[in-house]
């Protein structure tokens, strides 16, 4: 718009109000008021009326009225006052936000004379609003490293308030790590930063709680708030803290495979990732890591194989905690391994005869043994002693040595050979034992003699036995052994009949066997004395003897001998006389014989073996005697012809036969007259 116009506006705007009768304060026919901003509805804002040159009461009479377009109206006239009043509460900062000035315009119309009038309402800003931050809480997190001086920008407040009612300054609640710095830029803005003082400490706090206070300049001041939780970043900046340096853990060594020993336990104030906390075990040369286990994340230490107390009494065991990134700390464990009776005695045979003469002088050494256990304590004290009644003592030596003696002199004889176990006993609950066993030779002395199974001997043998023939055999025995017990049999020299003895007897020097060298004959040689003798052949030999006594066994080999009736060596026959008037049983005769063998084959029988008259004489069995069986009779002839038979018992048996005459007469002379007839028998 140019100047010209501008003034000839003007011009028309100042004629009209000359010719309204209003005053315009500021030129051009506008109207200003000022009125603060949060009155109550129908407020007065000012006299429009008086401003426009009217009555209060023409204000309805000339159609006086507000024209306002595109905003909410928020004034109003009243008629009776001829005021301008509110319309409603009015909030400066809805309208004007953050303008230093808030003006408000509208047109009054004079309806009636068409005439509009400018009317600009400045609303005057009030403290109503403290300043805002638009949260209650702010949340900001640090590391715990963090450099002191590093600066953290923190949220501003806002005031819709202007000038003196509006934002003044930042203040930081008291504490010990952070300061408040308040940044100002060219717009006059002001920017709070939280500026850390102190190195952080999230094991020693965690969390800081601050309080940002915002002030404004009104009277009275308003503030408003805004809660900062700083929260502590961890970093990982403590190690693992083991809850004891060292742990001590007494164990028995008979404890089963995988039994837990202990729970170590480490603690890191770290958290998350850097709070994790492993366990391991420090290596470490030997095989500790093949005996014990620790598990890595209980912290539970066991054993992976049985302890032997015997191997080793003690453990020093390394170990590790370690959090997530890798900060490390480091403890022990000592184990003590308790020992348990789990080992027998063990004895072991340093020296050892393995044979002792017999006849030896007691205390004779036999072997040297020592004893030892690998428990210890009670359970490692080691008694030992000889089982069963044994001839044997154990002499303590030095040390853990001791020496198995003869309690007495051996024999042989009684014992060759000894089983000794010699039993070792601790002193455990219950006690644990070991059994040694021990073979003892006794060796042999000739101190024995061979000895005849029976004090003497006899021995029986058949005369005319063939030469060479088995007749006996003795049997010696000698306890010794070897040579001491090797027997050689012999013969004392004698004699037999003037003959040397070794012309009838042999004996087999090894096997006692005697032979006969030639014949016997019962009728010469009835029986024969003997010694034998039985010599060992130790050193010296010792030797025994025996009687025996060999009787010869008759056999029968030798017929009857006839005594009587001889006969005759003049070539006569004998003559028996038989007088006629003999009665029966009357002896006439007697056959006499004897039998040169012996016993039965000795025992004679007769009998009538043939006669020239039988029945007229009988022969007696045992006695030989010829008697008459009958009287004799006329008839009977005067030579009676008798055959006697002589036959011994033996098997077979043998034989001798006798003729004899007979002669029946009553003298002598009677018969003489005969005895020329009477010839011999041809067949004896």
């Amino acid at each position: 718009m140019t100047n010209y116009q501008r003034f000839r506006k003007c011009g028309r705007l100042a004629l009209l109000c000359v010719l309204l009768g209003t005053l315009c304060k500021t030129g051009c026919g506008q109207i200003r008021y000022s009125v603060s901003e949060e009155l109550d509805k129908g407020s007065f804002v000012g006299n429009i009326a008086k401003d426009l040159g009217l009555e209060p009461q023409e204000l309805a009479e000339r159609g006086v009225r507000i024209v306002s377009r595109g905003r909410t109206q928020l004034f109003a006239l009243n008629p009776r006052s001829g005021s301008l009043v509110t319309a409603d509460r009015i909030d400066r900062e809805e309208f004007c936000a953050q303008s230093p000035q808030c003006l408000v315009s509208f047109n009054i119309l004079v309806e009636d004379k068409l005439n509009i009038f400018e009317v600009e309402i400045e609303i005057k800003d009030l403290n109503d609003n403290a300043p805002d931050f638009l949260m209650e809480e702010l949340e900001i997190k640090i590391s715990e490293l963090t450099v002191p001086g590093t600066r953290f920008p923190l949220k501003t407040a806002f005031d819709p308030d202007v000038g003196t009612n509006s934002l003044l300054n930042y203040q930081l609640s008291p504490n010990d790590y952070f300061s408040l710095a308040v940044k100002s830029v060219t717009d006059g803005a002001k920017y709070p930063e939280l500026v850390l003082q102190r190195a952080l400490d999230r094991e020693e706090k965690k969390v800081h709680q601050l309080v940002l206070i915002a002030s404004d300049g009104g009277d009275p001041v308003q503030s408003g708030n805004l809660g900062i939780q700083v929260t502590v970043l961890d970093a990982n900046d403590n190690p693992p803290v083991f809850t004891q340096p060292e742990y001590r853990v007494s164990v028995q060594e008979n404890l089963p495979v995988g039994t837990r020993l202990l729970t170590v336990n480490a603690t890191d104030p770290d958290e998350g990732f850097n709070a994790q906390v492993s366990y391991v075990l420090d290596k470490m040369p030997g095989k500790i890591a093949q005996i014990f286990y620790l598990n890595s994340v209980t912290g539970d230490l066991s054993i992976l194989k049985n302890l032997d107390y015997e191997d080793a009494t003690f453990y020093e065991i390394k170990i590790e905690a370690q959090d997530g990134p890798g900060l490390l700390s480091r403890a022990k464990i000592l184990v003590t391994v308790l020992d348990v009776n789990d080992n027998a005695p063990e004895v072991t045979i340093t020296s050892l005869t393995g044979s002792v003469p017999e006849e030896s002088a007691a205390g004779r050494e036999i072997a040297l043994i020592n004893v030892h256990d690998r428990d210890s304590g009670q359970n490692g004290q080691v008694t030992v002693f000889v089982l069963g009644n044994m001839p044997f003592n154990l002499e303590k030596s030095i040390n853990q040595y001791y020496c198995l003696v003869t309690a007495r002199s051996l024999d042989r004889e009684q014992e060759s050979e000894y089983n000794i176990t010699l039993r070792a006993t601790d002193g455990g609950s219950p006690p644990l034992s070991t059994d040694t066993h021990i073979t003892l030779h006794v060796a042999d002395i000739n101190d024995n003699p061979p000895a005849f199974t029976h004090a003497s001997y006899s021995a029986y043998i058949p005369e005319n036995n063939p030469r060479g023939t088995s007749i006996f055999s003795v049997t010696a025995h000698d306890p010794d052994s070897i040579e001491n017990a090797h027997i050689t049999y012999a013969l004392t020299e004698d004699t037999i009949q003037g003959a040397p003895l070794s012309t009838y007897i042999s004996i087999n020097s090894d096997t006692g066997v005697l032979y006969a060298l030639h014949s016997f004959d019962f009728e010469q040689v009835r029986d024969l004395k003997l010694l034998v003798t039985a010599s060992d052949s130790g050193n010296p030999p010792l030797s025994s003897n025996v009687s025996l006594s060999i009787f010869v066994l008759d056999q029968n080999d030798n017929t009857p001998e006839i005594l009587y009736p001889a006969l005759p060596t003049d070539g006569s026959t004998g003559v028996e006389l038989a007088p006629r008037s003999a009665e029966p049983g009357y002896l006439v005769t007697k056959v006499v014989a004897v039998d040169r063998d012996s016993g039965q084959n000795a025992w004679l029988s007769y009998r009538l073996l043939k006669a020239s008259e039988p029945g007229l004489f009988a022969v007696g069995l045992h006695t030989g005697e010829v008697r008459t069986a009958r009287a004799l009779l006329d008839r009977d002839a005067l030579k009676q012809s008798l055959v006697v038979a002589v036959q011994d018992h033996g098997q077979p048996p043998l034989s001798a036969t006798v003729t004899l005459t007979v002669a029946v007469a009553d003298s002598i002379p009677d018969v003489l007259t005969d005895l020329g007839s009477l010839k011999p028998s041809v067949d004896p």
